[in-house]
């Protein structure tokens, strides 16, 4: 549980270290601020972003949220500039590239700010091709946000890691809560689509734990080789076993779609080509064909459509899908600043005081 930490600070890292009533309870109270039902107002408060990586709806829905929540939000591009480096290691002699220790920074950054919300994963890139990256035993550490939870004495919000994409996840499960209404028993499919780069584990994860986590039947499709990591795996079954729902992994997309009510697309890198990104490029050249089309979608219980963005249209899904009347993903967008201003709340300012208000 990376929620209670010294000094009783609550970190964000995972969806799945709060329990069930936490996460139904914070998605009522977004879907309230939302609605204007809840007024919640964090004054004074500051919030660091530390972007080690490209972000848009990310970096934008988390400053916009702090200045609707009446506090500030400081935007710090570690990494885009090229021009600032930490060191993580322990006992390290910093006679080379980096800086400065996490040490010191996460610590002054806590005397200065609220909270640090931070994005840091491998594969995250803007560039036309993907990146080379270490083994997936070794991104799963999450060494970047890990270190600065231990170092800091403020709350750390994930922003996205190479494991986990809390604010996605929680975000889709605000948007399906607030569609579906009564979610229990509804299908949800997460289905892999192609995509010319291999993309972070990370936001697919954490939208399948949420989904997990209101009940649903979820239904994980995916190419053969393209498995998730084997504990967290076990994890959402857990998940999805305590509220009632289900969780299965097919092979083949027409047979997961069939029947669904919500369908989630998304891409995302092999564990086992981690670090052999030529080898997994030459493997997904003949999974073209895994793209969510509208004769697709008709095997569905009239489903609604997701994406968490940035989409390669006519790629990973054609353009009648995303243009169409069951397509969420505005909206999807939309409810990450909601959702998050519930999470500022929980972690900056306390969700309790503002429950029977």
């Amino acid at each position: 549980m990376e929620k209670t930490m010294k000094d009783n600070v609550i970190h964000f890292y995972n969806t799945a270290d709060f329990s069930q009533e936490e996460i139904l309870r914070l998605i009522d109270l977004a879907l309230k601020i939302k609605a204007g039902k809840q007024k919640i107002q964090l004054l004074g408060k500051t919030l660091a972003m530390l972007f080690f990586n490209p972000s848009l709806r990310t970096r934008v829905s988390f400053a916009v949220a702090m200045q609707k929540l009446g506090g500030l939000a400081l935007d710090l591009p570690i990494k885009e500039g090229g021009s600032y480096t930490f060191e993580f290691e322990r006992g390290v002699v910093m006679d080379k590239g980096t800086i400065e220790h996490v040490k010191e920074a996460a610590s002054v950054l806590s005397r200065y700010c609220d909270g640090i919300a931070i994005r840091a994963s491998e594969l995250i890139t803007s560039s036309k091709d993907s990146v080379e990256v270490t083994s997936w035993e070794t991104a799963a550490k999450d060494k970047v946000i890990k270190t600065f939870m231990e170092y800091a004495s403020v709350p750390i919000i994930n922003m996205e890691s190479n494991v986990y994409h809390p604010c996605q996840g929680f975000g889709d499960a605000m948007t399906i809560k607030e569609k579906l209404g009564n979610t229990r028993g509804k299908k949800y499919v997460l289905t892999w689509v192609y995509h010319p780069k291999a993309l972070p584990m990370a936001t697919p994860i954490s939208e399948i734990l949420s989904a997990c986590d209101l009940g649903m039947n979820v239904v994980i499709v995916h190419p053969k080789g393209w498995e998730f990591d084997t504990e967290i795996v076990q994890t959402m079954g857990k998940k999805a076993e305590l509220a009632s729902g289900s969780l299965s992994i097919v092979n083949n997309m027409e047979e997961g779609l069939k029947g669904a009510d919500i369908v989630c697309a998304k891409s995302w890198g092999a564990a086992k080509f981690y670090g052999s990104w030529e080898e997994e490029k030459k493997m997904k050249e003949k999974l073209k064909n895994w793209i969510v089309s509208q004769k697709k979608m008709e095997l569905t219980n009239h489903a609604y459509f997701m994406h968490c963005l940035p989409v390669r249209r006519n790629v990973e899904v054609t353009d009648e899908v995303m243009d169409g009347k069951n397509s969420l993903v505005i909206d999807q967008a939309e409810n990450r600043l909601w959702g998050q201003m519930a999470i500022l709340a929980f972690v900056l300012g306390g969700i309790d005081k503002y429950e029977n208000q």
